[in-house]
C-alpha cells in the first residue's frame, strides 16, 4: 500500500504542472527577431550541451547499478588502469562541443552586436536601401522611462510604440545612475549609463502590446520601474502619435527638471512638443542653467587643461547636489571633536604636555 506522504507528493504534480502553464515564456516565444535570434542561440547551446550531459548521466545511473554489490556477475578487475578508447571517447566528445560553442559564440556575438545596425527584418527578408527606420532616444529616470521621437517631435513617459517590421535605432543614456532597458520579446537588455550613450538595434516583426522594464537594481522604485511597449501596423503608429500631440504638453527643461526628481509608479505621460536639443543636454549633463556640459568638459580636457580660467568653472561643474546639504559628520568634524584644520586642541589631549616636550628636546 503506498504511503500517505508519496501520495501526497504525486496529488501535487498536476497543481504545479497547471501553474506552470500559465507561465508566459516571452523569452522563449519572442516577437522581434534579434530577440528571436538569442532565442535560437540558446536553445542550440543547450542542445549541443545535452549531448554529453544526457549520456554522462545515463552512464553514471548504469555504472550504480551494473557495478552494485549484490551484483555478482559484473566484471571486477582491480589492476585494471587505463583504457585508450575509453580515454579517446570520454576527452573528443566534449572538444567537439567546445569548438562547436566557440565557433557560435564568436559568430553570434558580432552578429547580434546591439551597436550593430540590422541586417534583415527577418529569417526571410532583409533590409533595403528604402527601408526607413525609426530613432527612439530613451532616458532612464527614478523610477520612470522617457522616450524621446525626435523625428515624430513628441515625447512619453513609461509608454512606447513602434512600426511592426520598421527597424527601431535606439540611443540609450541616464539621469543618475546605470539602469539597464528591456523589452524581452523584442530584444536583449542594455544598460544605460549617465553622461554615456549606449545603443540598441531591433524591430518588432507582431503586433501586440508588450511588457518593457529595468532590470538592473536602481534603487526603492525599482520594481515598479516598467513600461508598455505597442507594437503597431504603420496606421495604428500615426494614429498613437496623432494622441500624443493632441493630448499631450509641452517638455521644455523646466517641466524634465521637475519630471527628473524621485518618484514611484509615475503615470504615463504623453509631450506634444519637445524642446531642441534636450535629449542631448541630457545626455551632456547640463540641463540645469549654468552648468557646463559633458562634451565641453571633455574638449577642455583634449586641449590640454583650461589653466587659471578654470577656477570659475566649479559651479559649473556641480551635477548632482542632491544630497549637498547631508555632509558627513567626518567630513567636518573628525573623531578628536574638533572642526578641521582647528586650532584648538584634540579633547583629551593636553596642550603642551611638559614630559613630553622635554623628550622631544632631548631627541632632537
Amino acid at each position: 500500500m503506498p504511503k500517505p506522504f508519496s501520495l501526497a507528493r504525486v496529488s501535487i504534480l498536476p497543481l504545479m504542472l497547471a501553474l506552470l502553464s500559465g507561465c508566459n515564456m516571452v523569452v522563449m516565444s519572442p516577437s522581434g527577431d534579434i530577440a528571436t535570434q538569442q532565442r535560437d542561440l540558446i536553445v542550440i547551446s543547450t542542445i549541443l550541451m545535452l549531448i554529453i550531459i544526457v549520456p554522462v548521466i545515463a552512464m553514471t545511473l548504469y555504472f550504480a547499478w551494473h557495478y552494485r554489490q549484490s551484483n555478482t556477475a559484473a566484471k571486477y578487475d582491480p589492476e585494471w588502469h587505463h583504457s585508450t578508447g575509453l580515454e579517446v571517447a570520454i576527452w573528443s566528445a566534449p572538444l567537439a562541443i567546445i569548438i562547436a560553442l566557440g565557433a557560435i559564440t564568436w559568430v553570434s556575438t558580432h552578429k547580434l552586436d546591439p551597436y550593430r545596425p540590422l541586417e534583415r527584418l527577418d529569417a526571410a527578408r532583409p533590409v533595403t536601401e528604402e527601408t526607413k527606420p525609426i530613432t527612439v532616444e530613451v532616458v532612464a529616470l527614478d523610477w520612470k522611462w522617457l522616450f524621446f521621437y525626435p523625428d515624430q517631435g513628441i515625447a512619453t513617459v513609461n509608454e512606447m510604440a513602434a512600426p511592426v517590421d520598421v527597424p527601431i535605432n535606439f540611443k540609450l543614456t541616464a539621469s543618475s545612475v546605470m539602469n539597464s532597458f528591456y523589452v524581452p520579446a523584442l530584444a536583449g537588455m542594455i544598460y544605460t549609463m549617465p553622461g554615456m550613450e549606449t545603443k540598441l538595434h531591433a524591430v518588432i516583426n507582431k503586433a501586440g502590446e508588450y511588457e518593457g522594464l529595468s532590470s538592473n537594481y536602481s534603487g526603492d522604485g525599482f520594481s515598479h520601474m516598467r513600461f508598455k511597449f505597442h507594437g503597431l501596423d504603420q496606421a495604428g503608429f500615426d494614429a498613437w502619435v496623432a494622441r500624443v500631440k493632441q493630448n499631450g504638453t509641452a517638455l521644455n527643461r523646466d517641466a524634465y527638471l521637475k519630471l527628473e526628481k524621485p518618484s514611484v509608479k509615475e503615470p504615463v505621460r504623453y509631450y506634444a512638443t519637445v524642446d531642441d536639443g534636450l535629449y542631448q543636454a541630457v545626455l551632456n549633463m547640463c540641463v540645469r542653467e549654468g552648468q557646463m556640459c559633458m562634451k565641453d568638459m571633455m574638449h577642455i580636457d583634449m586641449t590640454g587643461g583650461a589653466g587659471k580660467e578654470s577656477h570659475g568653472n566649479k559651479a559649473k561643474l556641480e551635477h548632482d547636489n542632491r544630497h549637498a546639504a547631508d555632509e558627513a559628520p567626518a567630513a567636518t568634524f573628525p573623531e578628536t571633536g574638533n572642526p578641521a584644520r582647528s586650532e584648538e586642541p584634540a579633547e583629551g589631549v593636553e596642550e603642551n604636555p611638559a614630559t613630553t616636550n622635554h623628550d622631544a628636546h632631548q631627541s632632537h
